[in-house]
């Protein structure tokens, strides 16, 4: 199987298997898992790891990050206990400007694509227009000159007599 296919699947499972092996846990509080371990605390998905202080602490969700006074980023562990919070933004920030990029070059590529293609078509247009115009040109002129021939055949090649007089 081919690796571009294979990793992110790879990873996918692993994601989502993290994600539902955590459950939410109600009745107890992250706080009640202050003396167990980083594995432990994390099974409840609303708990903080810190392995600074070895506590588990809620996490607090009305910042987006948890405050540098509750846990520094780089001790915090949320999720996962191999990952620590700072590496997880960093992660994710990375892989997110990397999928705009790829959006906006990809669009930037269909756009530029298309507009060539259309310039192309209408060069291609242009030619055949020019290859008729010629054709046309060189039909008028045989016919010129094969209405000159016959009117020299018959001595046609002077004046009309039954022209309007000027």
């Amino acid at each position: 199987m081919d690796s571009r296919i294979l990793i992110p699947a790879l990873l996918l499972v692993v994601g989502l298997a993290t994600v539902f092996g955590q459950t939410p846990a109600p009745g107890i509080a992250c706080e009640a898992k202050n003396g167990t371990s980083c594995e432990q605390c994390l099974n409840n998905v609303t708990c903080l790891w810190c392995i600074k202080t070895k506590s588990c602490i809620t996490y607090p969700v009305r910042t987006i990050l948890p405050p540098h006074s509750l846990c520094p980023l780089n001790d915090a562990r949320w999720g996962l206990c191999w990952m620590n919070f700072q590496a997880l933004i960093i992660t994710l920030a990375v892989v997110g400007g990397i999928i705009i990029i790829a959006a906006l070059v990809c669009l930037f590529c269909c756009c530029k694509c298309e507009n060539f293609g259309s310039k192309r078509l209408e060069a291609k247009m242009q030619r055949q227009a020019n290859k008729t115009k010629t054709k046309q040109e060189e039909r008028k002129a045989e016919m010129k000159q094969r209405h000159e021939e016959i009117r020299k055949k018959y001595g046609l090649s002077g004046a009309n007599p039954y022209s309007k007089f000027a």
